[in-house]
C-alpha cells in the first residue's frame, strides 16, 4: 500500500500510455516498431531535457518560467561562438552551460532571499533572458562548422545521439532524485517547507540547486537543439517552458510538489510524442491545432485524475 500511495499518478501514467500506444497500434500499420519508438525519443530529446529539469522544480514545490528563454539563449550563444568567434563548439556548449546553470543559481537564490514567488521571480528571468538572446544576435544565426555536424549525425548503435543523451538525463535524473540525499531533500522539500527547515535539511542549497539544475538542462537542450536545426534560434523556446510543466505533470508529478518522478517524466515526454505523431503522420492533419488541443484535453485529464486518485489512495494509506 505504501508503494502504490507514493507512486500512484505515476503508474497511472503509465497505464494511459501503454493503453493509448496500443490503441495506436491496432489503428495504424507499423506503429508497434522500434523505428517509430526511436523517433519518439529523438524528435522529443529536447523537451525531455528541458522537462527533466523541470521535475525536480515542480518536485520541491517551485515552477521555472524561464527554461524556454534559457534553451534558445543557449543555443544562440552557441551558435555567436562558433560563427563569429571561432570557438570549437565543445568550448561553447561548455560557456552555454556555465551561463545556464549560474542564471538558474540566482533565480532560485533571488526566490529563496527575497520570499517572491517562483513564478513571479522566474517569469522575469525569461523576459531578461529572451532580451539577452536578441541582444547578443538580432536574428537566428546558421552554425556551419564540420565538427558541429559530426557531433548531430553522430548514431550509437541504432539510436541517434540526441536519443542517447535524452535517456542519460533521465537515467542520471532518476538516480539522484532516488538513490542521493540531495533527491530526498527535494521530495521533503516540496512536502513543505517549514517541515523541511525543522528536520535540519539544507532548505537555502537544496533550492539554489534545484534551480540551478534546471538552468543546466535547458542550457544543454539549447546545445541539443542546434544540432537539430543547425542553427541557434530565438523562437524554438517560445512556449517551451508550458510544454515541459505539461509533459511533468502527464508523467505524474504534483504540482503542489513532493510526489512524482523523473521516470515519470519519460512516459509523459513519450505520451506527447505519441499524439504529436498520431495527429499530423498517421491522421495526415499538419496544423498544431489539434495537437494542441489533445494535449490541453489531455492535460486536464492527468490534472483531475490526480487530484482523484490522491484524495482515494493517500486518503487510505493514510488511514491504514
Amino acid at each position: 500500500m505504501n508503494f502504490l500511495r507514493k507512486h500512484v499518478t505515476v503508474l497511472a501514467g503509465v497505464f494511459a500510455y501503454v493503453v493509448l500506444y496500443l490503441a495506436a497500434s491496432v489503428r495504424y500499420d507499423g506503429f508497434f516498431s522500434l523505428p517509430i519508438f526511436i523517433n519518439f525519443l529523438s524528435n522529443n530529446a529536447v523537451l525531455g531535457i528541458v522537462a527533466v529539469g523541470m521535475t525536480f522544480v515542480i518536485l520541491s514545490g517551485g515552477i521555472d518560467l524561464s527554461v524556454g528563454a534559457v534553451m534558445s539563449f543557449s543555443s544562440v550563444l552557441i551558435g555567436v561562438l562558433v560563427m563569429d568567434h571561432h570557438w570549437h563548439v565543445l568550448a561553447a556548449i561548455g560557456m552555454s552551460l556555465a551561463c545556464g546553470t549560474a542564471l538558474g543559481a540566482l533565480l532560485g537564490t533571488l526566490i529563496h532571499t527575497t520570499g517572491i514567488k517562483p513564478f513571479i521571480v522566474t517569469l522575469a528571468g525569461m523576459f531578461f533572458v529572451r532580451g539577452l538572446a536578441f541582444i547578443i544576435h538580432l536574428e537566428s544565426i546558421a552554425i556551419v562548422d564540420p565538427r558541429h555536424t559530426a557531433i548531430a549525425t553522430t548514431r550509437i548503435g541504432s539510436l541517434p545521439l540526441t536519443a542517447v543523451l535524452f535517456l542519460a538525463f533521465v537515467a542520471v535524473g532518476w538516480y539522484v532524485a532516488v538513490f542521493t540525499p540531495f533527491g530526498r531533500n527535494i521530495y521533503a522539500l516540496g512536502g513543505g517547507e517549514e517541515a523541511a527547515l525543522l528536520m535540519g535539511l539544507p532548505v537555502k542549497r537544496t533550492k539554489v540547486a534545484v534551480y540551478a539544475v534546471s538552468g543546466f538542462c535547458a542550457s544543454f537542450a539549447g546545445a541539443v537543439l542546434t544540432f537539430y536545426l543547425s542553427s541557434g534560434s530565438h523562437l524554438e523556446g517560445v512556449g517551451m517552458e508550458l510544454d515541459a510543466i505539461a509533459t511533468v505533470v502527464i508523467g505524474g508529478t504534483l504540482l503542489a510538489g513532493g510526489v512524482g518522478s523523473v521516470f515519470g517524466t519519460l512516459i509523459g515526454v513519450l505520451m506527447l510524442g505519441l499524439i504529436l505523431t498520431s495527429i499530423t503522420t498517421y491522421e495526415g492533419m499538419l496544423s498544431s491545432g489539434l495537437t494542441r488541443v489533445a494535449i490541453g484535453a489531455l492535460l486536464l485529464g492527468f490534472v483531475l485524475l490526480q487530484k482523484l486518485l490522491t484524495r482515494r489512495i493517500v486518503g487510505v494509506g493514510r488511514a491504514t
